[in-house]
């Protein structure tokens, strides 16, 4: 079979809509495999939360220089108390160069966050660690958090996305796709919560 002009422009459409979406065809699969865990209800006690006994957000991701400290920064301008963690990153680093330039697009500035390590971190009652992953919240079980006590960020997203790709190192179109989804997921559970007068919401 001889491909045509129109083979390759449709793959080049495909990879562009995944490059923009999802970040790499590994975070589409991933996307979709966690999608399917939720839709299980294997997930469900990642997606329950008490707003009565959250105290405080605590954000996760790997490195803590852009998903996690995106967040965080989303949460800190709406009022609540909040702080961010990296599974395996240095503490004290700065936010990634991408994260920094985008940021203001959504009027949020990274330009003095500073990463934190997980083994810098001392969990605190009524600490809701909110993980990007499905696997990063299964290790933080691993690590003594107690399950109650974590949830996926993504599963208040609008569109839901139980998974959160990283975009370290991905392009420009889906870093910014990335914090578009951050955002949505940060205010949506923000309002949860000021809806339900948590103690983390901070009063005015």
């Amino acid at each position: 079979m001889t491909l045509t002009s129109e083979h390759f422009t449709f793959g080049s459409r495909l990879s562009a809509l995944i490059e923009t979406n999802f970040g790499t065809f590994r975070g589409c699969v991933r996307l979709a495999l966690g999608e399917i865990e939720y839709l299980s209800g294997r997930l469900q006690s990642f997606t329950q939360v008490n707003p009565a006994q959250v105290s405080r957000l605590v954000f996760v991701c790997l490195g803590n220089i852009n998903r996690s400290a995106f967040a965080d920064v989303v949460a800190k301008r709406c009022g609540v108390r909040v702080t961010s963690i990296g599974l395996t990153t240095t503490t004290g680093a700065p936010a990634y160069e991408k994260a920094i330039h985008f940021a203001p697009l959504f009027g949020c500035n990274l330009q003095t966050h500073r990463a934190t390590n997980f083994s810098d971190y001392v969990f605190q009652p009524g600490d809701l660690l909110l993980a990007m992953e499905v696997r990063h919240a299964r290790e933080l079980i691993r690590r003594g958090i107690p399950q109650e006590s974590i949830a996926l960020l993504g599963h208040w997203a609008k569109p839901h996305r139980i998974h959160i790709h990283d975009p370290h190192t991905l392009s420009d179109r889906y870093f910014q796709t990335c914090f578009a989804i951050l955002q949505s997921a940060v205010l949506s559970l923000v309002e949860e919560l000021r809806n339900s007068c948590s103690p983390s919401v901070i009063p005015k």
